[in-house]
């Protein structure tokens, strides 16, 4: 990969969640090919799922320089000292307002140093708001799928609005990995959970009480049930009610535990692993293991598991208490990017041939993204007052200026101000709702 004139590339990853910082920065890597000669600069957008240290730790990915930011505290940076490559793993209208903003900085540079290239793209399984999130996502230099069927589905929805797929571009999901599967001893079962699938009390107390039945019907097995994150912090979604919460009025049998740590580890050790939708199941099926998805709670495209019709995966807690274990169809699993073949290891040589190629360019073309004034006037202005942009990209009068670091007080205020967030999502929001539906 070219380098800029320091002889190092420079990559900065902006990220708005734990998950997404995680994509964001393997991405980099994939896309350098761990090229010694790369410093990764680490930007996580405030808001109500910026990570915490110790999810940050969990993650495992280690940065030359980490700090939080707004959107304009980054662009202005950007502006003084330019990136040769900006990975985007943020929300749809993060990166359109991001895109704006970057697209007003070249605007107002002429002759100056060229713009950076600019990466986004998907942390897992795109089976929602597809247009929408597509749409917000276009301006990007390369906009990366995880599958070769993601590609499709994104060059057809740029097209079909008249807007350039060039930079529609087929890759996989950056954290695939692992040793193959073998069978361990105690046979271990683990649920991966997720913070808003399914949402209601009902059904997410429904799933635990199934977990704790398949434990106690099978004493020699081991049911771990692994959560994405403590009570207090968040995530991509918003979790208003824990698995930790729930389990508190549930007698755990002895060999059924809730668990932390790095998906990939927990891998190294699960024999089936159980979800709804959870992009857990790619890493597991990546890796040979098992792998059910639930059909409990129906088939359905609120929950995220109509992606996998065709996988040979979907299955219910009666068949995996009576033994059953799934066996993923290989077509399927190809499609989807994961197919454990060895092809995974060419899987970024497109997207890393296409950053080296728009790096050597002299110039590069203005960021044009398809939403403008034009196109969408009642609505790209307020994606882009969300983060403090006019409709030109520049900062709206009064936005917080954000040239030095906050003081330990701010930090500690602010601190405050996250913790009554997420207090008030995971406690207050509930009961509001309930006296609501008396």
């Amino acid at each position: 990969m070219p380098v800029s004139n320091s002889g190092t590339t420079r990559i900065t990853v902006l990220a708005d969640s734990d998950t997404r910082w995680k994509w964001g920065a393997l991405t980099a890597s994939r896309l350098t090919g761990g090229d010694p000669d790369t410093r990764l600069d680490g930007r996580l957008l405030r808001g109500r799922a910026t990570p915490t240290v110790r999810q940050l730790e969990e993650v495992g990915v280690r940065a030359d320089s980490l700090r939080e930011v707004t959107a304009i505290e980054f662009l202005r940076e950007v502006e003084r000292e330019t990136p040769d490559v900006i990975v985007l793993a943020l929300v749809g209208g993060a990166v359109q307002a991001v895109l704006h903003g970057l697209a007003r900085i070249a605007k107002n540079s002429p002759g100056s140093t060229k713009r950076p290239v600019v990466v986004t793209g998907y942390v897992g399984v795109v089976y929602e708001k597809l247009a929408d999130g597509l749409l917000l996502r276009h301006g990007a230099d390369v906009v990366l799928a995880n599958s070769r069927q993601d590609a499709e589905r994104f060059r057809a929805v740029y097209e079909g609005v008249g807007a350039d797929a060039a930079s529609v571009t087929e890759a996989a999901l950056p954290f695939l990995g692992g040793a193959a599967y073998e069978r361990h001893d105690p046979y271990t079962v683990v649920f991966a959970a997720q913070p808003s699938v399914p949402e209601s009390r009902e059904q997410r107390t429904y799933l635990l009480r199934r977990m704790v039945e398949h434990a106690r019907l099978h004493p020699d097995r081991e049911v771990l049930i692994k959560l994405r994150s403590k009570p207090g912090e968040h995530t991509t979604h918003i979790e208003e009610l824990p698995y930790q919460k729930l389990a508190k009025g549930e007698n755990l049998p002895p060999n059924c535990r809730l668990v932390y740590g790095n998906m990939g580890e927990v891998l190294d050790r699960t024999d089936l692993l159980v979800t709804v939708s959870s992009t857990a199941a790619l890493e597991s099926l990546h890796r040979r293991i098992p792998t059910a998805v639930l059909t409990d709670l129906g088939v359905r495209e609120a929950l995220g598991n109509h992606h996998f019709i065709g996988s040979g995966c979907l299955t219910s807690w009666d068949e995996i208490d009576a033994g059953h274990s799934p066996e993923a169809a290989p077509e399927w699993v190809a499609r989807q990017g994961v197919a454990p073949d060895g092809t995974y290891e060419k899987a970024f040589d497109e997207a890393r041939d296409r950053v080296t190629a728009l790096l050597a360019q002299p110039e590069l073309p203005p960021i044009a993204p398809y939403y403008s004034l034009t196109t969408a006037p009642g609505y790209l202005p307020g994606i882009l007052a969300r983060h403090h942009l006019g409709p030109d990209g520049a900062p709206l009068p009064g936005a917080p200026a954000g040239d030095r670091e906050p003081g330990p007080v701010r930090q500690a205020v602010r601190s405050a101000a996250r913790g009554a967030y997420r207090h008030g999502v995971q406690r207050v929001a509930p009961v509001i709702r309930r006296m609501g539906e008396l």
